[in-house]
């Protein structure tokens, strides 16, 4: 019994298939992050862009 608890345990330690999505909600987060920081960027700046897409599209 014991030595199948061990067998089990090291199993969990080397087991790694949880760590791609852990890599991908990082990125996921540092995508956001990137695009929240260039948002406030411009808008510091005075680039209104929701402005420049809402014209473009009605075209006034």
């Amino acid at each position: 019994m014991l030595e199948t608890i061990r067998a089990l345990a090291k199993a969990l330690r080397t087991d790694d298939r949880g760590l791609n999505t852990a890599e991908l909600m990082g990125n996921a987060a540092l995508a956001i992050a990137a695009l929240v920081v260039i948002w406030g960027a411009l808008q510091a700046l005075g680039v209104d862009i929701v402005g420049w897409i809402r014209s473009s599209l009605i075209g006034g």
